[in-house]
């Protein structure tokens, strides 16, 4: 995502497809993307990108359902017939016969799931995507549309602060034999010392987030430091490195999915997988970052507003 902006400025399409090449070469198989990242660019980038790399070995993810951003409100379509358009534009964009993991990028709470999800499973039928997958879904939606056809990945936000999500919702995806791709898993950045060892770019979304503002900003900039002090002198890694691994080891059907503009961060992030740790050792990091610490919400009232906490599908008629 943040190769074609939204979080810093676009990076060069060169400099870009250079950064996924070396990724697949350090054995990075996973690519994630969205039919609404930088208005289809992001798409078209990792399509092109793609042609660089054997399609048999890599595994790409992309998303619909966020149609735009309008007076403050995020608008949502889930209709089997904005699905299957979508599914089609991002099959062109990316320049490939099929796609391995569809996601729902957010929940359309004015039509029923089951609509949707016969939509996604006409299009495994056909071949044009393999699997499917749900964003910022409740226990509910996630419970429905699983008996509709099986959900492979549930995408949420989940990081060291926050981790709302642990007490149903991965239950719940263990009991189904979903696997989670937590987005976000440095926390916007944070962990890995953004806005605090670098300055945020004006139009960087990370400046709307309110646990990076004001006096948020000036309480969670303690949690950072706790962290990198026991990333440092304890395990002799960095505080992303051990924010990564943290949630690594919180299970094998665990996938993050770190996004980066530069082969320093890149290499960083994969050396978090060498980072050990124990039950103490787990223990010892949620200490050092409590939740009841973490100051602000995690994200802003628009995105807040189309999360898995008001994400009820009506019944189906």
């Amino acid at each position: 995502m943040g190769l074609t902006g939204i979080y810093n400025a676009a990076v060069p399409e060169d400099v870009a497809i250079s950064l996924i090449k070396h990724a697949f070469s350090k054995g990075i198989t996973f690519f994630d993307t969205s039919d609404v990242y930088a208005a289809h660019a992001n798409e078209v980038l990792v399509g092109k990108a793609l042609k660089h790399l054997p399609r048999d070995q890599i595994q790409i993810a992309t998303k619909f359902g966020i149609v735009k951003k309008e007076d403050s409100k995020i608008i949502v379509n889930g209709s089997p017939e904005y699905v299957r358009s979508c599914c089609e534009g991002s099959l062109q964009r990316l320049g490939v016969e099929y796609i391995d993991l569809y996601y729902q990028h957010r929940v359309d709470t004015t039509v029923p799931i089951e609509d949707t999800m016969g939509e996604l499973k006409k299009l495994v039928e056909e071949g044009k995507i393999k699997y499917i997958g749900l964003s910022e879904a409740n226990t509910d939606t996630i419970r429905r549309a699983h008996a509709v056809h099986p959900i492979t990945a549930l995408q949420m936000e989940w990081n060291l602060w926050t981790r709302e999500i642990e007490p149903d919702i991965v239950p719940l995806c263990r009991e189904l034999g979903i696997g989670l791709v937590p987005y976000c898993p440095l926390g916007g950045g944070f962990f890995g010392g953004k806005a605090i060892k670098e300055s945020l770019p004006s139009c960087s979304f990370l400046a709307m987030l309110p646990r990076l503002q004001g006096e948020n900003f000036d309480r969670n900039k303690i949690l950072y430091s706790q962290m990198e002090k026991l990333a440092e002198e304890k395990h002799g890694c960095t505080s992303s490195q051990l924010a990564l691994a943290w949630l690594l080891h919180q299970g094998e059907d665990v996938v993050p999915i770190p996004g980066t503009t530069k082969i320093k961060n890149l290499e960083s992030n994969i050396s978090s997988f060498q980072v050990k740790l124990n039950e103490d050792d787990l223990k010892e990091i949620e200490e050092t970052v409590p939740i009841s610490e973490v100051m602000g919400s995690r994200t802003t009232d628009a995105l807040i507003q189309v999360s898995w906490r008001f994400a009820n599908t009506p019944p189906k008629a």
